[in-house]
């Protein structure tokens, strides 16, 4: 909800002009009314119409600087007529206007020209830049007619006001880490795989890896859906950096690396998954010293040992790690726990410290009699372990000494929970079942489509509505567990429905292994008690989640020490985000501070880009969604083989082609 002066946002119309304060009406969006804490915004001004929040605004000029943004987009892309041409004229006759030169002839060409972009455009951004315009020349028309009757420039058309904008699309506000999307499937539809790749690792530089196990959020925010299937945009990204590595291409940076700057600054980054990459990476590109921490022996986190080969190669994975290696100013130290001591002997060393570690301790599943060391409980972290550290790195023994023939049950609904159970049949266990306390719609949304459904082809079995209410043993090891099931009860007042335990519904299920992988827990030990360190609810640590710094000076936290368990691509974004505030902390006097592009993304995330109830118009419905091949069940089930093969190339174009090119302008006037 936010207050406006005026607001043709997304098909609502509010004027609260000339109205009593108490008689205003309230927006119902969530429009950035304050651009920072201690800066407010004069208006909002994008693809889905125009918001006000200044009584005083220039209408004339807000609507010139927008058309300036857009000639600069459209001059760069020149793919279409309308767009391009479209694009010079719009800024042409509004200036025109703007400076007290113009004419009404001027405005019916502004007019017709709008509604020839709006309908011929190739891509949404020259369909949409057009709206907020025609509305501010409908609902602003005074001030219009006052640059043009009297023939003077409009009032601030002088005047210093900032005009930020960014450009971006549904597909990348829902991306934790932002990626360019768009701009990499145009890649991959030009055949032009380096600029693909460029495109990415613009803010991400795990390509292989979150071109394979990304939970890919892009599409369910993706335009094409509202019209017939999603864009495989995770399948589309891994094709740069497969093309890379393929042909043993040079590393393709978003920018040429800067010389190391030698000037004694360096960070200090704790934990070499994902996130200490990610930021290791970007500040590496800034030529900052930066040197990881990394307990365990190998370098990825939880990545490297806790998600599977089938899933994530690890060769492709180590392409991902070596392109940050690469760097002469990025270091790794393994086998290097850090404790306490040694937390506040890299914080008086260092700049600044980036705690970066995984959340590695698995969590009960709160059953009577639960007993981690009695034989048979296995955390889930601990098997994954152990599955990946023999089969990636040969290191330890197989899990299939403890595991063939046995009956394993895991308790969990996410990833972890999923590579537990599929990782179970490929060891040889004779019986494999997943406990839930939902349902299977749940279950998919919190993994995908495809884990769930290759997991029941491979053999495991999912019993929903259920938990653990004991676990039974002989005193060596468990035997059996006692297992409660639910229903979901709606609720007569309309609100959620409860998940009730059914009376008598319970029942007994024979088990060697229990694998609770419900979720995990950080090993917060690696705090010193004095810091007091500010913690959140879920024992995770407490930034403002936006520059993620902690309440300790110079101490940053990204990915699941900060959140919690979380996503690689939410792990990515956050340590992107994290890099680049510290870049600028070691030399701004230890300020925090974001860039324009970073507080936009902030106020677009919030605001939310992605309408599903849109309806799509003007592009050819039903063409089928590229699905890539799989090794068949017989094929993969016994071995670690990788199960998705990737698309064909000739598959990779047409799915690419399929991408409507949904970006978008927006800009704040401040």
């Amino acid at each position: 909800m936010s207050a406006v002066v005026f607001s043709t946002w997304q098909g609502e119309f509010v004027d609260n002009r000339n109205k009593a304060e108490d008689k205003c009406d309230i927006s119902a969006f969530k429009l950035p009314e304050a651009y920072t804490d201690d800066t407010r915004s004069k208006a909002f001004i994008g693809w889905d119409g125009v918001a006000i929040f200044d009584e005083e605004i220039d209408a004339v000029r807000l609507a010139t600087e927008y058309a300036a943004q857009y000639q600069e987009y459209s001059e760069a892309c020149g793919r279409c007529a309308p767009g391009r041409w479209g694009g010079r004229i719009l800024y042409d006759m509004l200036d025109k206007i703007a400076r007290g030169e113009g004419s009404y002839a001027d405005i019916a060409h502004l007019q017709e020209v709008s509604q020839t972009m709006m309908l011929t455009s190739k891509c949404e951004i020259g369909r949409t830049v057009p709206k907020p315009i025609l509305d501010l020349i409908t609902h602003y028309k005074a001030q219009f007619d006052t640059c043009i009757l009297e023939q003077k420039p409009s009032k601030d058309y002088e005047s210093t006001i900032d005009y930020i904008a960014k450009i971006t699309a549904p597909c990348m506000d829902v991306c934790p880490a932002h990626v360019d999307i768009p701009a990499y499937i145009e890649g991959v539809r030009d055949m032009q795989f380096s600029e693909s790749l460029a495109a990415t690792r613009q803010t991400m530089p795990l390509a292989h890896t979150c071109g394979r196990v990304c939970p890919h959020p892009c599409e369910d925010a993706c335009r094409r859906t509202n019209l017939d299937e999603p864009i495989s945009i995770m399948e589309l990204k891994r094709l740069g950096a497969d093309h890379e590595t393929d042909h043993r291409l040079p590393w393709q940076h978003p920018y040429a690396p800067k010389p190391p700057k030698n000037d004694g600054k360096k960070v200090a980054i704790v934990g070499a998954g994902p996130a200490g990459l990610t930021a290791a990476y970007y500040l590496g590109l800034e030529g900052i010293q930066v040197d990881i921490f990394e307990e365990l022996p190998v370098n990825g986190g939880e990545v490297a040992v806790g998600v599977p080969e089938y899933r994530m190669p690890v060769e492709k994975y180590n392409k991902d790690i070596e392109l940050v290696l690469t760097l002469p100013t990025v270091s790794i130290t393994n086998n290097h726990r850090v404790t306490a001591e040694r937390l506040k002997e890299l914080d008086a060393a260092y700049d600044a410290v980036l705690l970066g570690f995984g959340a590695r301790l698995s969590k009960k599943v709160r059953a009577d009699n639960e007993n981690p060391k009695m034989g048979g409980y296995w955390g889930a972290i601990d098997m994954l372990d152990k599955v990946n550290l023999w089969h990636k790195y040969q290191i330890g023994s197989p899990a299939s000494n403890e595991l063939k023939g046995k009956k394993v049950v895991c308790v969990g609904g996410g990833f972890t929970s999923m590579d537990v159970v599929r990782c179970a049949i490929r060891e040889g266990a004779e019986k494999v079942i997943m406990l839930y306390r939902r349902d299977e719609k749940t279950i998919i949304r919190n993994t995908t489509y495809e884990e769930y459904h290759e997991a029941v082809e491979e053999g495991v079995e999912f019993i929903f509505y259920s938990s653990v209410r004991e676990i039974v043993d002989d005193g060596e090891k468990i035997t059996k567990l006692i297992i409660d099931t639910f229903e979901l009860v709606p609720d007569p007042d309309g609100g959620r429905p409860q998940l009730l335990k059914i009376e008598g519904g319970d029942f007994e299920l024979e088990c060697d292994y229990l694998i609770p992988a419900v979720s995990q827990a950080l090993d917060t030990q690696v705090l010193p008690e004095e810091w007091h360190l500010e913690m959140t609810s879920w024992n995770s640590i407490l930034t403002n989640g936006k520059d993620y710094m902690t309440s300790r000076p110079g101490l940053f936290a990204a990915g699941d020490c900060e959140y919690g368990p979380m996503t690689i691509v939410n792990a990515v974004g956050q340590a992107k985000r994290a890099a680049s505030v510290i870049s600028r902390y070691l030399y701004n006097g230890g300020k925090c501070t974001l860039t324009d592009e970073e507080i936009m993304e902030d106020h677009l995330n919030k605001l939310r880009v992605y309408n599903k109830k849109e309806k799509v118009r003007g592009w050819m419905p039903g063409l089928p969604r590229e699905e890539s091949e799989k090794l068949t069940v017989e094929e993969r089930k016994s071995n670690n083989r990788e199960v998705n093969l990737g698309l064909t190339g000739e598959e990779a174009i047409a799915e690419a082609e399929r991408c409507m090119r949904c970006y978008y302008i927006s800009m704040i006037a401040v």
